[in-house]
This record gives C-alpha cells, sequence and structure tokens, in this order.
C-alpha cells in the first residue's frame, strides 16, 4: 500500500529531516535549531511524527529501509529526550495507578467549561465536529497500533487480557469493525477525507503531540509500564467522552456512519476499562511491582497533553475561528 506523501515542514529541524527522507541528502548530525527548540513546539513535534511514521506505513517518498537509518534514529533519540525530560519535568508525580486512574472518573457537577467533549454535546456546531475528527484521525486511522508494540513486552495475565482488548479494538476478525475502519466511514460521512494522515499538515501542533505521545511510550520497551498507563487513560475516559460526541453527532443531524463510531465506543470500551484495570495493570504490578510509578506517570501524562489540546480548541472555538493551521474546506 502506497503511504502518504511528506508532511510540510514547520522549521529547520523537520526541513533537514524531509530533505534526508526526500532527496538523500546528509542529514546534520546537530540539526540547526535543535539546540534551543520547543520541545512542544511545531518544529520538534513534526520531526518526530515524521520518524515515527517509518514505523508505521512510512511514505510514499521515502524506502522502507531508512525506518532503520542509525542517523534518522540518532535524531529521533535526540528528540525524544528533549520531549520526555519537558514532561516529566511539566507532570506531577504520583506513585500510585490507582490514584491517577480515580481522578479520572471524577465528573464534574454540571457542564465542564474544560471539557471539549461537553462543549460539543451542547454547543458545538457541524463544522466544529468536522475539524475535531479531522484532527483525531492522526490517531484513529490506526486506533490501537501504538498500544501493540507492549504485546511482546508483557506476559501472562497482563499480557492475554491486552491482546484480548486488542482483538476488539481491530474488529476481533472482522475487517468492516475494526475501530480505524469506523472511524474512516465516520470521516466519509461528514465528508471528510479519509486518506492515512491526510490532515497532518491541518493539525494543530498541541494534536500532533498526543499521537506522538503514544509512539514515545510504544517504542521503548523501558516505557511500557507508562504505555500500560496511557492505555488504561484512554479506555476509562473512552465510553463517557465518547457518549457526549455521540450526542453531539446526533444533535447536529450526522449520519448512521458518523454515530456508529462513538456508539461502539460506548459500549466496547465500558468494558475494557474494567479488563484493562483489573487484569492487564493488575497482572503488569503483579510481575513487576516497580512500574507502578511509570504506569501512574502514563496516566498523567495522557491527561496533561489532552488538557493542552482541549484549551487550544475550545479557545479558537469559542471565538468562532478554526482551531486548524488549514482550514477545513466542504469538501474536507
Amino acid at each position: 500500500m502506497k503511504g502518504p506523501l511528506l508532511p510540510a515542514p514547520r522549521g529547520e529541524i523537520a526541513r533537514s529531516l524531509a530533505s534526508t527522507l526526500r532527496y538523500g541528502t546528509p542529514l546534520p548530525a546537530f540539526p540547526h535549531g535543535l539546540e534551543d527548540a520547543d520541545p512542544y513546539g511545531d518544529d520538534v513535534q513534526l520531526a518526530l511524527y515524521t520518524l515515527y511514521e517509518l514505523h508505521y506505513r512510512g511514505f510514499a517518498e521515502v524506502s522502507d529501509e531508512r525506518e532503520w537509518d542509525p542517523g534518522l534514529l540518532a535524531l529521533r533519540r535526540s528528540l525524544e529526550l528533549r520531549f520526555l525530560k519537558a514532561l516529566r519535568d511539566d507532570v506531577t508525580a504520583d506513585p500510585h495507578a490507582d490514584d491517577a486512574l480515580e481522578a479520572l472518573l471524577l465528573e464534574p457537577v454540571g457542564h465542564d467549561e474544560a471539557s471539549v467533549g461537553h462543549f460539543l454535546e451542547h454547543d458545538g456546531e457541524l463544522w466544529q465536529l468536522r475539524e475535531y475528527a479531522a484532527l483525531r484521525s492522526l490517531y484513529h486511522l490506526k486506533e490501537a497500533d501504538p498500544h501493540a508494540w507492549v504485546v511482546p513486552r508483557l506476559y501472562g495475565r497482563a499480557k492475554a487480557a491486552m491482546v484480548a482488548v486488542e482483538f476488539d479494538e481491530f474488529g476481533a476478525g472482522r475487517e468492516e469493525d475494526a475501530h480505524a475502519r469506523l472511524f474512516a466511514d465516520l470521516m466519509a460521512d461528514l465528508g471528510l477525507r479519509t486518506d492515512y494522515g491526510h490532515y497532518v499538515d491541518a493539525a494543530p501542533t498541541e494534536a500532533v503531540t498526543t499521537v506522538n505521545l503514544m509512539s514515545l511510550l510504544g517504542l521503548h520497551r523501558a516505557l511500557r509500564g507508562a504505555l500500560v498507563g496511557h492505555f488504561a487513560a484512554v479506555e476509562v475516559t473512552s465510553s463517557p467522552g465518547s457518549r457526549r460526541l455521540a450526542a453531539a453527532l446526533r444533535r447536529v443531524g450526522a449520519g448512521k456512519a458518523a454515530q456508529r463510531f462513538y456508539d461502539e465506543h460506548v459500549e466496547a470500551d465500558a468494558v475494557h476499562e474494567q479488563v484493562v484495570r483489573r487484569d492487564v495493570i493488575g497482572g503488569l504490578l503483579a510481575s513487576e511491582p516497580e512500574l507502578e510509578p511509570d504506569v501512574a506517570f502514563g496516566v498523567r501524562v495522557t491527561g496533561f497533553l489532552e488538557d493542552r489540546l482541549a484549551a487550544h480548541l475550545l479557545a479558537a472555538w469559542r471565538q468562532q475561528r478554526s482551531a486548524l493551521r488549514i482550514p477545513l474546506g466542504p469538501d474536507g
């Protein structure tokens, strides 16, 4: 399958990277701008996204052999260390995984002004739901893929439970029920392009960062506990969040395919939450109790980056302006 095109660079690091990937030009050992680059900024995050995509579907202009290019791996590691250090500096340490997860279950009384789900459910317009789907497509068109990397790093009860949840995510053996396929159907229903990675150039950095976190945690065995924590955070928040988005789509008159994706997650993820907490996390910590702070970190850091994204989206939408770098046209 032909991969997507390389994303447009957003700075000197991503520009050097795109050049070496497209034309084979030498990659500087220390690209200009790296020393002072914002770890959450456009340049670092787009460069990381580009490097991570070599481990997924790659790019149409790039040889598959570049996936394990030593120079590219060295650059990726330099960027990852900056990103991970910033996350560890900014996220409050918590040694207890249960405490971190319980905090996600606390539903505010009344309308949550900081919640994208609450906003879309009650006030969201169709154009805002289309923008939300476009930026979330960077993950949902490969839903569950980053988390699959943790499977060979688990064993026993944790591995069996993780595979069971992932089996559901991939459609339980039916292509038409795979969650990535359901999301593509949602996008088509909303008049959006369904090409893998199509909206990366339109996505704000805050959205790219949430996707990069999954790849960062997934590609490193040392971060397996944090990836399990990330997965748990996603599953714990998915069912109530999906209920709000399904209601929003019905309110604006979206089609059945658009509604089905979130309806499916309301039911499936309510079950997945229990399996992940009891058997994936429980099994992991029974065999490797020293990973509990990592699991808690994975939960906390997921919420931290999602809050940053929510603040960006709501600031734009409440002013009736696009939250995307490139606003959507009527045909996506």
